[in-house]
């Protein structure tokens, strides 16, 4: 079975929404993690988005990328440049993936509107996952 790692900053927003739908999507046939390279928690903004398209993360941790360090990834996915940059080297075969998203948790302005980029940011986050799914796990 494949492990696939996301890795971002806090492991607070994008990495922990990308963990949940490629769960979903993987169905069973990949295992999956998500770590930051500092944790900063689950951001509750990220629950709550995922919560509306019936996506539980209330229970997921934030964990460190150090946490992982003992296991053979065949993917690695980071989420956002900063992690890109600071990842650290993995003694193994895996195969190093990167797509920026922007980070939901700077959003500024209105409730509404903050809440609105993180949608905007889950979408795009389901989108990639999806196609990732479909191009090296289920084919």
């Amino acid at each position: 079975m494949k492990k696939i790692l996301v890795l971002c900053t806090g492991n607070s927003c994008r990495s922990q929404i990308a963990e949940a739908y490629l769960k979903h999507f993987a169905e069973g046939k990949a295992e999956i993690y998500s770590a930051g390279v500092e944790t900063h928690g689950v951001n509750p903004r990220a629950i709550a988005i995922m919560k509306e398209v019936s996506i539980d993360i209330s229970s997921h941790t934030s964990n460190n990328i150090d946490e992982y360090a003992g296991i053979n990834f065949d993917y690695v996915i980071t989420v956002c440049d900063n992690a890109r940059e600071r990842c650290p080297y993995f003694p193994s075969r895996a195969i190093k993936l990167h797509h920026n998203f922007s980070d939901p948790a700077k959003a500024v302005g209105t409730e509404a509107k903050i809440m609105e980029q993180f949608r905007n940011v889950r979408e795009r986050i389901k989108q990639y996952s999806q196609e990732f799914i479909g191009r090296h796990i289920i084919r």
